[in-house]
């Protein structure tokens, strides 16, 4: 029975020592150098006394990066990545959280550690650690101590208190993850992955295990890219990327603006999206761009190691209809419960509540708010059971599938109606001309306010949604942006939008 995600690694290099594992365009590493180097990183934080604690990495985007992750695990340490694009103010709460004692910098990074109030911990430059030799009975004695449950890896997620929070998981948590999703994905060696997040979300997971499992590769997408969406594609076509897993936002920023009329990404054959709804509209354009392509829909949450639910399109879908999240990966359970914690009529809404082995350790030095989600299973009241309750709304549909809703954030009550932002939004993105549109609530002044990018006009595109919508959900404010702000991992910053709101209200 495989224990430690390290097995991957060691596994395929015995297999494809030259192959590259992880590239950036501008220089790759062999599967080889990733485990010499990697090995060389633990054995230097053994020999300093590091163990069973936190070890910051920050670093730019960089195969190096990637490599500091694994060799930070071969100590028996636990790691937390960060890069230079983090807010100093962050980052400064989550040293706080942390309390760190040491942090592998590189040499863009090692100048702003200085800046940091509470790191008084000890700065270690990459290029030095690969420098030291690998002591094999040291990492030997880590690896027979260390269990399956041990940390991996904390990643900080936004908190609602504006606290971030740092959600740690485990060995065995990510091992079920990576097993189930390769298998949906049909991972092979001839796998080539683009990374679209920066590799301080879970995101990153996709490609990366599933790069060490199979020998397949990965390409670090670099984020300026992401701003022209003709070179975007040229560079999928440059490296023969087959397999992208990106935020939808990511998906629909090359097809809003008709790259597909110049430049088609012609090696993809495997498209997953996630972390927002896909617009019919756009999904459209890449299934007619690319109609032998599998395109599979992924959900879950962090908390949860990353993506708990798939859904491979296998059926037409209309403007207005919502491309399904299916059904749960091997070895989880997705529960609805209504607001009694019961659960709901088919086709009734209820939160979904996640069990399994894919459930992470919860929040780092956090009980409190770890305890408010990570809950005994109502359903179960003979033996302590955990269920990760997401504050996301789903459905079954007809055919017995998951139908993501909204958040249960996003659920208002406006006009004497409970009324979902998300279905607006989805009116919104049926029309011509709309690349993107977001909804919040001003729950002080009762108003609705809808924020969209593209061509339309705000007075067409309120006349076109007086047709569609019932009166009580028309937008009370319409606000046309030249770009929709987005959030580090490409999806849209509704946060951003309420400050912008709040400007425009103090400016009236």
């Amino acid at each position: 029975m495989q224990r430690n995600i390290l097995e991957y690694l060691e596994h395929t290099v015995k297999r494809v020592p030259d192959k590259t594992a992880f590239a950036n365009g501008e220089m790759g590493m062999s599967f080889r150098e990733v485990y010499d180097a990697s090995r060389s990183i633990g054995t230097c934080l053994i020999e300093k006394g590091y163990a069973k604690e936190p070890i910051v990495i920050y670093m730019k985007k960089h195969p190096h990066m990637i490599t500091a992750f694994w060799g930070v695990v071969y100590s028996g340490c636990f790691y937390v990545p960060m890069d230079e694009e983090m807010p100093a103010f962050r980052i400064e709460l989550i040293f706080q959280n942390l309390k760190p004692r040491a942090v592998i910098c590189d040499e863009s990074t090692r100048g702003l550690i200085d800046s940091f109030q509470d790191f008084e911990g000890e700065i270690l430059l990459y290029d030095e650690m690969i420098q030291t030799p690998v002591k094999e009975e040291a990492l030997e004695e880590i690896r027979d101590k260390a269990i399956d449950t041990d940390p991996i890896y904390i990643v900080f997620t936004s908190g609602s208190t504006g606290i971030p929070k740092g959600v740690a998981a485990c060995h065995r948590s990510v091992i079920d993850y990576v097993e189930n999703l390769t298998e949906v994905l049909q991972v092979t060696e001839d796998s080539v992955f683009a990374n679209q997040t920066p590799l301080y979300f879970d995101a990153c997971l996709k490609e990366l295990f599933s790069s060490l499992k199979y020998g397949a590769t990965t390409y670090l997408v670099p984020k300026e890219l992401f701003m022209f969406p003709l070179k975007l594609v040229e560079f999928l076509n440059e490296y023969k990327i087959n397999t992208v897993c990106w935020v939808v936002s990511a998906l629909t920023m090359i097809s809003s603006m008709k790259t597909f009329d110049k430049v088609i990404p012609k090696y993809l054959h495997t498209v997953a999206f996630g972390s927002e709804v896909f617009p019919i509209k756009q999904f459209h354009l890449w299934k007619q761009a690319l109609p032998n392509a599998r395109f599979i829909n992924l959900y879950g949450p962090t908390e949860a190691t990353g993506m708990s639910c798939y859904y491979e399109v296998n059926r037409d879908f209309e403007e207005g209809e919502s491309i399904p999240i299916g059904r749960p990966f091997k070895n989880t359970e997705i529960l609805l419960l209504d607001e009694k914690n019961q659960i709901p009529a088919q086709g009734e809404p209820g939160e979904m509540c996640i069990r399994g082995t894919a459930l992470t350790l919860g929040y780092y030095n956090n009980f409190e708010k770890t305890d408010e989600v990570f809950v005994q299973n109502p359903l179960n009241p003979y033996y302590h059971e955990l269920i990760y309750r997401t504050g996301d709304i789903g459905k079954l549909n007809e055919y017995g599938e998951l139908v993501f809703i909204s958040r249960k954030d996003y659920q208002i009550k406006h006009m004497g109606h409970r009324i979902e932002l998300g279905e607006i939004e989805a009116h919104v993105n049926m029309n011509e001309g709309i690349r993107s549109a977001c909804c919040i609530y001003d729950k002080e002044k009762g108003k609705i306010i809808l924020f969209y990018t593209g061509e339309r006009e705000v007075k067409d595109l309120v006349t076109s949604l007086k047709s569609t919508l019932p009166r009580y959900m028309i937008p009370n404010q319409v606000y046309a942006l030249e770009e929709m702000p987005l959030t580090a991992n490409g999806k849209i910053d509704r946060t951003k939008l309420k400050e912008i709101y709040q400007e425009k209200k103090r400016r009236k």
